[in-house]
């Protein structure tokens, strides 16, 4: 607009005019659309405030304005006398992004009284309008929700905590700023004036997934002044945005899709220590770790402050075998930092949990008895040679190893250290034809270590046992006793030779062959035998006098004949 006059816009129709021919009357404002947006979402209405760029002529094309000069809208009322006649009437009805010429007859102008130096009088003004901006007054936040997610089990309130990317642009389409340009959420309280108040309204009632378009006017957004920078004053806002994740500070952990095994004989308690498979995920659905990608479970106690708070108590209470899924305020998480690339600081966090088990330091065998014979003469007891099957498996059904691929008993010596602890325990006091179900802490079974490629480290064990064969092993301490009396004058019925030293493996040999004497059952006999001559052999000469000769009744402390 001139300087203190009334604006103008602008127009530039092809007509005689602009090829030097006399100017013809016009009795009204004539317009030419030059561009039509596809949608309109908007028409200027009277009383609504527009912000336009305009380029003013005469009619032959000699410019005497134009609002790009000055590198600033032309912002105004329609409908308030605030401008011109004909461009009050020729804004009605435009669309942003809408580009006009406009001719405007002196009438609807300046008239006979032109303006100044700069417009003659009765001059025929064209304008080339190009309209950027159109709000009112009455105008509030505008939201469009064009993709609502599938499941939305909450939304937000009011003090509630959101992360969410958005573009930002004018009315017109220019793009003034962009979360996803930085690669970082925008991270903030609703509804207590942290954010521009169209922000704020905008965001309320939004699902974790949900996409929306808020339109805002500028007493909603930047007011007057715009930001200084990229946002002019007056201009309506435009932000596109995707809620990524929810919470508030009041929230503790949920717990949900919960399956739950039958029977579950036990539950989970502080200081228990658990094994457990998870997929880790942001509340949006973005993955961010899983423990079966390792193809190894992670191994914690619990109640101990060794995880996350909320992980910690969710754990809690559980039951070997169930799955569930959590989800965790980042209070409760990794809090306002995060853990740098995966997790950004303030994440909801969610866990799709199975437990495969979990024991207690304290914890002993559990021996179930599944059948037992009606008869029982003998049981078993440390020193016995046991025949025996078994079927071994994890805590989830996982297969570790059974006999009965093999074809035959698994045999050892009890209280041999053989077998783990937990077995040994398992296999005393049984029946021949007896069946037992036993659950091995790790401690009594392969410990941290496990066995590679086979039982995981920290495993609960669980064996299916029936009791085959039992061989009677020989009283505590003994390798070798007799079944009959003993011979008065031993020491020179194992002299053969008469050289006053013992031919032992052979004697020894003899009495177990001829049922006279039993080895100890379970053990490779030479070795009994060799072991027995060097308890025997006092000064280690390869040789037994009769002065090193002795019966365990003698000495109590070897474990001899």
């Amino acid at each position: 607009a001139p300087e203190g006059g009334r604006p103008w816009v602008c127009s530039s129709l092809p007509s005689s005019e602009f090829l030097g021919a006399p100017p013809v009357p016009l009795d009204d404002i004539i317009i030419e659309k030059t561009f039509e947006p596809e949608v309109c979402g908007r028409a200027v209405k009277v009383g609504d405030y527009v912000r336009y760029h305009y380029i003013g002529t005469f009619p032959d094309g000699k410019k005497f304005d134009s609002s790009y000069d000055r590198g600033s809208t032309y912002n105004v009322f329609v409908g308030k006398k605030q401008l011109i006649a004909g461009m009050d009437k020729a804004l009605v009805g435009m669309c942003v992004n809408q580009r006009s010429l406009v001719k405007i007859p002196p009438q609807l102008a300046y008239g006979k009284g032109g303006y100044g130096d700069i417009i003659p009088a009765d001059s025929i003004l064209h304008f080339d309008v190009l309209l950027l901006d159109v709000w009112n007054p009455e105008d509030g936040v505008q939201s469009t929700t064009y993709l609502t997610p599938p499941t939305c089990v909450r939304k937000v309130e009011v003090s509630d905590y959101v992360r969410y990317h958005y573009n930002g642009t004018l009315l017109d389409g220019t793009l003034f700023d962009s979360s996803h340009t930085r690669l970082r959420t925008y991270d903030t309280y609703v509804g207590i004036g942290w954010l521009i108040a169209g922000m704020d309204q905008g965001l309320l009632g939004m699902c974790v997934g949900e996409r929306r378009i808020i339109t805002m006017p500028p007493s909603l957004g930047y007011g007057e002044n715009g930001d200084g920078s990229d946002i002019p004053g007056q201009a309506s806002l435009v932000f596109d945005v995707v809620l990524l994740d929810l919470h508030n500070p009041r929230d503790s952990i949920a717990v949900t899709n919960q399956v739950l095994p039958e029977p579950c004989p036990r539950k989970s308690a502080t200081g228990d220590f658990v094994r457990y498979h998870y997929n880790g995920s942001l509340l949006d659905g973005t993955f961010f770790d899983s423990s079966y990608s390792r193809n190894h479970t992670y191994d914690t106690y619990v109640g101990k402050g060794y995880v996350i708070a909320g992980m910690d108590e969710a754990l809690i209470g559980v039951c070997m075998g169930e799955r569930l899924t959590i989800t965790i305020p980042p209070h409760l998480a990794y809090g306002e930092e995060g853990t740098g690339s995966k997790i950004p600081g303030s994440a909801v966090l969610v866990f799709d949990v199975h437990i495969i088990d979990f024991h207690n330091p304290s914890d002993t065998t559990v021996m179930t008895v599944i059948h037992k014979p009606e008869e029982c003469e003998k049981i078993t007891k440390n020193g016995d040679f046991v025949k025996y099957h078994y079927n071994a498996s994890l805590m989830d059904g996982s297969h570790i190893d059974s006999t009965h691929n093999y074809g035959k008993t698994y045999n050892i010596v009890l209280g041999a250290n053989q077998v783990v602890p937990g077995m040994e325990e398992g296999l005393k006091d049984m029946c021949v034809g007896e069946k037992r179900h036993l659950v091995i802490p790790p401690h009594l079974g392969y410990g941290e270590g496990g066995v590679t490629d086979e039982v995981p480290g920290s495993a609960v064990l669980v064996f299916d046992v029936e009791l085959v064969e039992v061989e009677e092993g020989l009283p505590e301490g003994y390798m070798f006793i007799w079944n009959d009396d003993v011979s008065p004058d031993l020491f020179t019925e194992m002299d053969v030779d008469l050289d006053q030293q013992v031919e032992f493996t052979n004697y020894i040999m003899r009495q177990v062959t001829e049922g006279r004497g039993r080895l100890a059952p379970g053990f490779d006999p030479y070795r009994i035998i060799d072991n027995m001559f060097s308890n025997q052999d006092r000064n280690g000469d390869g040789k037994i006098t009769e002065s090193e000769f002795r019966l365990k009744a003698d000495e109590a402390t070897h474990d001899e004949l």
